[in-house]
């Protein structure tokens, strides 16, 4: 099953307060059904670090799918705040937190008689760019990636585009293409 990713606008960061327990703006991508258990099961790219707010709109969404969340874990590197137990949709999730024995970029979900997945935990304030590379990763059937190798990669891409970027920036400020010719005629004409 492989649910829709919307991904937002510049604006739409602007407005990103608005109507964040919307399940519509769930930012969420699965590996298909059926498909060889890979190390992850998809990526969720929550608008905040707060697992309180943010945890009814998955569970909300994932409990139709996989049957009712009942437990989740998540190493507290990256969550100020890990509340014992959240409530949603007429039931109580419980969370727990391992420091050492989970990696920092995944959430452990647990449906009780149903089964686990492992979903990255994409960034909040990751560019629409990179979070688009990681869902499309991490749901991949065939992945063999880990959450915090996938974050490892996306940071090598992040990098080497920024690079590019520079190295365009400095070649069009100092003409360019346009510039480089009349360069080469006058050193060619020695």
């Amino acid at each position: 099953m492989t649910a829709t990713v919307s991904l937002p606008t510049a604006a739409a960061y602007e407005n990103e307060a608005e109507d964040r327990s919307s399940s519509s703006s769930l930012r969420l991508s699965l590996a298909p059904a059926g498909s060889a258990p890979p190390l992850l099961d998809g990526a969720w790219w929550p608008r905040s670090r707060d697992l309180s707010a943010e945890l009814p709109s998955l569970t909300a969404v994932l409990d139709p799918l996989w049957g009712r969340i009942t437990r989740a874990t998540v190493n507290p590197t990256h969550w100020p705040v890990v509340p014992r137990k959240v409530p949603v949709a007429g039931h109580v999730v419980k969370v727990g937190w391992f420091l050492a024995e989970q990696d920092p970029h995944e959430l452990l979900l647990l449906s009780y008689h149903v089964g686990r997945w492992n979903l990255l935990v994409i960034p909040p304030r990751t560019d629409p760019v990179s979070a688009a590379w990681l869902m499309a990763a991490a749901s991949d059937p065939l992945g063999t990636s880990t959450a915090s190798r996938l974050m490892e990669q996306a940071a090598r891409r992040r990098a080497v585009s920024e690079a590019d970027r520079a190295v365009r920036a400095v070649w069009d400020s100092e003409g360019g293409h346009a510039s480089r010719e009349p360069a080469l005629r006058a050193t060619g004409s020695r």
